[in-house]
């Protein structure tokens, strides 16, 4: 792991960016006391420097003191994009001004997408794990499809709080039965072009015997932000509560 750059914040969080090998990534800690780990990843493959993902990182780093990391995996973020990565995503476009339907497309666009970044998050979680700062179990907050796929591939991950507000496709759907870690799902009930039934549907297919669904009113955008409070919680609970 590369460090190319770090800030001290002015909560107090030291903001640390990162490469392995073609991996850019982010590292945010507070204090030198070994910390669990969470892992945030942004709905549908958008960047780590979004400004709702760094918001909730620096606030579970300045606040509950994780170490809290973010990368841009393959076909996310500032990542290259494939031919078909782009067109798909101009199909998206036309579809939806057109008001035509847009699952297929979709599931070309995200199915690949996760495919591609899960080997880029398991090889930035061995790095992650080697370092000081890190100690005990891993969380995993965001991005539900990717959730699904590294809670099924990685034993490292100990509890996920996902969101239920991008597109889950057909293979997590399935894959979704074999997830038996703690789970906290969030769903914004009028979340605009994705279905609250598709969402509930993917709650109950589940195999975690301990999951908990957070709905909430309000479109994409409104999650209420005491939820980060209630996120943080979920995660004590799992990665530092007794017998951890």
């Amino acid at each position: 792991m590369h460090v190319t750059s770090e800030q001290l914040l002015d909560d107090g969080v030291l903001q640390r960016d990162f490469d392995l090998g073609e991996i850019p990534g982010t590292l945010w800690t507070r204090g030198s006391a070994p910390a669990p780990l969470i892992l945030m990843a942004h709905n549908n493959g958008l960047p780590r420097t979004d400004a709702r993902l760094v918001a909730r990182a620096r606030y579970h780093a300045a606040r509950y003191g994780y170490v809290v990391a973010s990368i841009d995996a393959a076909g996310c973020g500032d990542r290259p994009r494939s031919a078909a990565d782009e067109q798909a995503r101009a199909d998206l476009r036309r579809a939806m001004q057109a008001g035509e339907p847009v699952d297929d497309i979709f599931e070309s666009m995200v199915g690949p997408m996760v495919d591609r970044a899960a080997p880029d998050w398991r090889t930035a979680l061995d790095a992650l794990l080697s370092l000081p700062e890190v100690n005990g179990p891993v969380g995993y907050s965001g991005w539900a499809a990717l959730g699904v796929r590294l809670a099924v591939t990685d034993s490292h991950i100990a509890a996920a709080g996902l969101f239920a507000g991008g597109y889950v496709p057909r293979a997590q759907r399935a894959e979704a039965r074999e997830v038996t870690i703690p789970l906290l799902l969030l769903l914004q009930r009028d979340d605009e072009g994705n279905p609250r039934q598709r969402a509930l549907d993917l709650f109950d297919a589940f195999g975690s015997t301990q999951k908990t669904l957070h709905a909430n009113r309000g479109g994409h955008l409104g999650t209420p932000w005491f939820e980060l409070d209630d996120g943080a919680r979920f995660f004590d609970r799992h990665l530092r509560g007794p017998g951890r």
